[in-house]
C-alpha cells in the first residue's frame, strides 16, 4: 500500500464514497489508488468550479461530505468561487489538492504556488501532509474538521511523494462531532421576550429549515403569533404543500428595512443577523433598526431542533398545536407571452413530488421562491455566497446524491456561462436534471444594481459590460454539444409542454426559456 491507497481507505472508512475530480500529473498516484477502489464513485468535472460546486450540492442533499480532487494551486484557484459559496452554506467538504514532490519544490517549477495560502481563503482547516505514514492520520483530521457542526471546508494538500511512498498505516475512523446542547439561559431569554408581548421574529437558518425543527418553529408561531423568516440565502429548505410556509429576508435593503420595521425582538436560530449584500449611498448596512433587540436562541454549532423544542417547552405550547402549512397549488397553467412570473407559475404547477429545486435565477429567484411556496413538497437549494456560477454544478451534485428524485435547475443565462461544463457531467452520469435557462441575454441584476447605487442608466459602454448580445447565446446548441437534449420555449404554453415532457422521463434535459 502507498500513501494514496491509505488516503482512499480512510475516506471510505468514514463513508466518503464520492470523489468529484479534475486531476493532473501530481495526483496520478491518487488516481491509480481510486482505480483500485470500486466502492468509490469518481465523477469528472471539466472545470474545477464544476467540481467544487457539485461537491457542494452533493453534500447539501446527502448530509455527508464528498471529496474533491484538484490539481495544485491553480486547480484549487479555479474552484475558489464555489468553495466560497460552500463555506457560506456551512457545507462539509474534503478537498484533496496535489502538490509537487517535496524535493522538487526547491526548483520552483512553473506550477509551483503557495497552495496553503490559496486554500486558507475558503477553508476552515488546511494541512500539508508530511509523508506517506502521516496521510491517513491527516485525512482523518480533515474529515473530522469537515464534520464539525455546522459543517466546514477542509483542505488536505498531498505532495506527490507522500502519495507514492509506501506505508502500512491506516488509522481508525474518527467519531463524528455532535452538535452542542442549547444554552438554557438563551432559551429562557427568548421565551421571556415572547411572553412579554413584544413583536418577535424568529430568523431561521441551517437545519432549522428542515424536518422536526421547522415543524416545531411552526408550532411556536401558531401558538404565540411570532413571525417566522428564513435567511435571504440558505443551504437547503424544505418547502411546498403541507409544510410550514416561510418568507425570506428581502434582498433589496429598502424592502428588508420595511420587513423588520415593527420587529422589537429578533431571535436567531442557526442564522446570522441580516446585513445588506452591498453598501449603498444613504442606506444602512443592516435592515435591523436600533429599536430591535437581537437575541441568539442557538448558533449554527448547536442542536437547533433541540433548542426550538426547549423553547416550545418553556412557552408551554401543547404538543397538539398544528402549525400553519402551505396549501395545495390551485392556480392554472400560464398562457401567452413568456415572462418570469409565468415561468415561476409553470414551475410551481408542474413540479414533481419531492423534487429538488436549485435556484440560481438571480433576479428571477424572488418570483420562483414565491410561486413555489404551495407547489408539491420539495427541497430548495440556493446560491449562498453570492459568487455566481453555482447553479449548474450544484444541480449536478444534488442529482448524484439523490438519483431517485427529479432535480429542476432554474438558471440565469449569464451566471450559467460560468460553469456550463456541468452539462457534460450531467450527460455522462445520466443525471435526472431538468435545466431551465432564463434567457434574457443580459446581466439583469447588474442593470438593477446600477440604479441602486445611484449611478446613471446604462449607456453604450456600460451596456457593453452588462448585456449578453452580439452574438446572442444559443443554449440549445451548448447543451447538445455537451450531450444534453434541449429545446427552446418562446411562449408559456411551449414552456409548460416542454417541462411536462421533461419531468415525465429520466435523464438530463435543457429548456431555453426566451424571456
Amino acid at each position: 500500500m502507498n500513501g494514496a491507497d491509505a488516503l482512499c481507505e480512510t475516506l471510505l472508512a468514514h463513508g466518503i464514497d464520492t470523489c468529484f475530480a479534475n486531476p493532473g500529473t501530481s495526483e496520478m498516484h491518487f488516481v491509480s489508488a481510486l482505480d483500485r477502489q470500486p466502492r468509490m464513485r469518481c465523477v469528472l468535472g471539466l472545470f474545477e468550479g464544476v467540481v467544487t460546486g457539485a461537491a457542494d450540492g452533493y453534500a447539501r442533499m446527502a448530509d455527508k461530505p464528498a471529496a474533491t480532487l484538484l490539481h495544485l494551486g491553480s486547480g484549487l484557484g479555479n474552484g475558489l468561487a464555489n468553495l466560497h459559496n460552500a463555506r457560506r452554506a456551512n457545507t462539509p467538504m474534503v478537498n484533496i489538492v496535489g502538490d509537487h514532490a517535496t524535493d522538487h519544490l526547491q526548483y520552483d517549477a512553473p506550477l509551483t504556488s503557495d497552495i496553503a495560502a490559496i486554500a486558507g481563503a475558503v477553508s476552515h482547516w488546511v494541512r500539508s501532509t508530511a509523508g506517506p505514514d502521516q496521510v491517513s492520520h491527516d485525512a482523518r483530521d480533515a474529515i473530522a474538521a469537515a464534520w464539525s457542526p455546522p459543517g466546514q471546508i477542509a483542505t488536505l494538500i498531498l505532495p506527490a511523494d507522500a502519495a507514492w511512498g509506501e506505508t502500512n498505516r491506516v488509522v481508525a475512523p474518527a467519531t463524528r462531532a455532535s452538535r452542542a446542547a442549547p444554552d438554557e439561559a438563551a432559551v429562557r431569554a427568548v421565551a421571556e421576550a415572547i411572553r412579554s408581548g413584544k413583536k418577535t421574529t424568529l430568523l431561521l437558518g441551517d437545519v432549522a429549515l428542515r424536518g422536526k425543527a421547522l415543524q416545531t418553529a411552526g408550532r411556536i408561531a401558531k401558538a404565540t403569533g411570532v413571525r417566522l423568516l428564513a435567511q435571504q440565502a440558505n443551504k437547503r429548505l424544505e418547502r411546498g404543500r403541507g409544510r410550514v410556509p416561510l418568507d425570506r429576508v428581502q434582498y433589496r435593503v429598502a424592502d428588508a428595512i420595511a420587513q423588520f420595521a415593527d420587529t422589537e425582538v429578533l431571535a436567531l436560530v442557526g442564522a446570522q443577523s441580516p446585513v445588506a449584500f452591498f453598501a449603498y449611498p444613504d442606506m444602512p448596512s443592516t435592515p435591523i433598526g436600533a429599536h430591535t433587540e437581537v437575541l441568539q436562541l442557538a448558533g449554527g454549532e448547536a442542536d437547533l431542533c433541540q433548542a426550538l423544542q426547549q423553547l416550545a417547552g418553556e412557552l408551554r405550547i401543547p404538543r397538539d398545536v398544528v402549525p400553519d402549512v402551505a396549501p395545495v397549488w390551485s392556480d392554472g397553467l400560464p398562457r401567452g407571452d413568456l415572462t418570469v412570473d409565468k415561468l415561476a407559475v409553470a414551475v410551481a404547477a408542474l413540479l414533481p413530488e419531492h423534487a429538488i429545486i436549485v435556484d440560481e435565477g438571480i433576479t428571477a429567484g424572488r418570483a420562483i421562491y414565491s410561486a413555489t411556496q404551495s407547489a408539491a413538497p420539495h427541497d430548495y437549494l440556493q446560491l449562498t455566497g453570492g459568487a455566481i456560477g453555482s447553479g449548474l454544478p450544484m444541480a449536478t451534485g444534488a442529482g448524484l446524491a439523490c438519483p431517485d428524485r427529479k432535480v429542476v435547475s432554474v438558471q440565469a443565462d449569464g451566471s450559467g456561462m460560468y460553469t456550463l461544463q456541468a452539462l457534460w457531467t450531467q450527460a455522462r452520469e445520466k443525471l435526472d436534471v431538468v435545466t431551465i435557462i432564463l434567457a434574457n441575454r443580459r446581466y439583469a441584476i447588474l442593470h438593477g444594481e446600477l440604479k441602486n447605487v445611484g449611478a446613471n442608466k446604462a449607456g453604450a459602454n456600460a451596456s457593453l459590460m452588462l448585456d449578453l448580445d452580439r452574438p446572442e447565446l444559443d443554449w440549445c446548441a451548448f447543451a447538445k454539444g455537451a450531450g444534453v437534449e434541449a429545446a427552446r420555449a418562446t411562449t408559456a404554453e411551449e414552456l409548460c409542454d416542454l417541462l411536462t415532457a421533461a419531468c415525465a422521463k429520466r435523464g438530463p434535459f435543457l429548456i431555453e426559456a426566451m424571456l
